[in-house]
């Protein structure tokens, strides 16, 4: 039984490709989105229980993809982790309009970006009910 659904949102495949593994190793189910639209889309139709994606993105970047994902219903109380260049800062205005819960500043490792992720969402063993969930999807 996979664990909770984790939707992880980089245009650069190397970065999609480590983690991914990473988080599925570790036991989370994970789809994979190569731009912040199709990660709308995504979202959409199969909820997340977290979403990582990077800020700068075509189509629609990580902090729009982050204030759409609250305005959605299905979708409002999703924590978001961004991946952004070193040093940059969202200011607390744009915070109070989206989920974002953690800034990791790249580059990063994938054993830092587990421990955000059990940190936000807990161990995927413990979370039955959003892996019955993951697993519907």
């Amino acid at each position: 039984m996979a664990g909770p659904l984790i939707l992880l949102a980089d245009d650069e495949a190397h970065i999609t490709c480590v983690v991914a593994q990473k988080l599925r190793s570790a036991g989370f189910a994970v789809a994979t989105a190569r731009d912040g639209a199709e990660a709308y889309e995504i979202a959409l139709k199969s909820p997340p229980a977290l979403v990582v994606t990077d800020l700068q993105m075509p189509r629609l970047s990580g902090l729009e993809l982050a204030v759409r994902l609250r305005q959605n219903a299905s979708t409002s109380l999703t924590p978001v982790m961004m991946l952004t260049a070193r040093g940059y800062i969202v200011d607390q205005a744009t915070l109070s309009v989206t989920n974002i819960r953690h800034l990791m500043a790249k580059p990063f490792s994938a054993r830092d970006l587990l421990k955000r992720t059990i940190e936000l969402i807990g161990e995927p063993a413990s979370d039955s009910a959003a892996g019955d969930q993951a697993e519907a999807a």
